[in-house]
């Protein structure tokens, strides 16, 4: 792709910095929608509306309208704060979430970096994401955002652990790491989906969605920033836009799993129709309408269970995820080995 636009960019670097700046004309509407849909997700199951007014159809630029106002909000920064580690945090913690989207395979024809270890990037990668939480939470001198970041590291932490067993779930089974590659072997119909390739890979999927809840703070596992405890959690002392970044970088972290499950389970870019509805621009499609679907279920279960207390959060991790995960994995390889 970067060569493709070197050919009508005078400057290579000028490709470079546009190559990079691709993902960020997804992810951005994205936002700015998925804030709208969470809205009208949770007021629908209450048997109420949700925005109505601002922009005429079931209030469509609500989030807009919000977050021009977001914009010019004050930024505070606390008298007795670590004032270099506060601001940045916010910063850290889009930047980590965002290189990801680095590898993730948008289509047949478009991929950020083509990595053959992709998967092993994204899991990298994402972890700076816990330590500007971290950053936060002691930079802001506050006594809830410091418990709602050590919450954070210890919950994204553990979780990490079944997650990484998930994927690696998949990767016995594919023999690589490459995001492109794992896609590419899923072409053809939905039957093909590495979700129907085994009863074991349905698992781990089932393992890695409830894994992937926590990694990104959704409910149940919103402890990190748990309001009828912590206030506001590790950005208690953050407003405007700085915690406009917070924001985003949760949304952001909801749709990269959402893509990365897809590609490891659901075929990726690929049509569930085999060759029909196929193609570059169907690719793109697919890829973000299954992404969409995952992330409506995330909605769906914040408005559906309650939040756990710490010790059933930490509970179900290591009393029940780790193992399933692992023993998992031992058959996943079995079944590979038999089969």
């Amino acid at each position: 792709m970067v060569e493709t636009l070197e050919q009508f960019l005078p400057h290579p670097l000028l490709a470079l910095f546009i190559h990079a700046a691709l993902p960020m004309v997804i992810v951005f509407p994205y936002v700015l929608f998925a804030v709208w849909l969470e809205r009208k997700v949770s007021a629908h199951m209450q048997d109420r509306l949700g925005p109505m007014r601002t922009g005429g159809w079931h209030g469509w630029s609500q989030t807009i309208a919000d977050m021009i106002k977001m914009i010019q909000k004050e930024d505070i920064v606390p008298s007795r704060s670590d004032k270099f580690l506060f601001k940045f945090a916010p910063f850290l913690a889009f930047m980590g979430s965002y290189a990801a989207f680095a590898v993730i395979p948008f289509s047949s024809e478009y991929i950020g970096a083509h990595l053959d270890v992709g998967a092993f990037y994204i899991l990298a990668v994402t972890s700076i994401v816990t330590l500007s939480i971290l950053m936060a939470g002691w930079a802001s001198n506050n006594k809830w955002s410091l418990l709602g970041a050590m919450r954070t590291s210890a919950q994204i932490v553990s979780y990490e652990i079944p997650t990484v067993v998930a994927v690696l779930s998949v990767i016995v089974a594919t023999g690589t790491l490459n995001l492109m590659t794992i896609s590419e072997m899923q072409s053809g119909t939905i039957f093909n989906w590495l979700i129907f390739h085994s009863p074991f890979l349905f698992i781990a999927f089932v393992l890695y969605f409830i894994s992937s809840l926590a990694e990104v703070n959704r409910t149940p596992f919103d402890l990190p920033e748990s309001e009828s405890e912590l206030v506001g959690g590790f950005h208690t002392e953050y407003s405007g836009m700085r915690w406009g970044m917070f924001m985003l970088t949760e949304y952001a972290d909801m749709f990269l799993v959402s893509l990365l499950g897809s590609v490891l389970f659901f075929g990726g870019w690929n049509s569930p129709f085999g060759d029909f509805m196929s193609g570059p621009i169907w690719g793109v499609f697919w890829m973000i309408s299954k992404g969409m679907f995952f992330i409506f279920v995330m909605m769906w279960l914040r408005w559906t269970l309650p939040r756990l207390r710490v010790d059933q959060l930490m509970d179900v991790c290591w009393k029940y995820l780790i193992p399933f995960a692992f023993v998992n994995l031992v058959l996943v390889a079995l079944w590979e080995m038999i089969f």
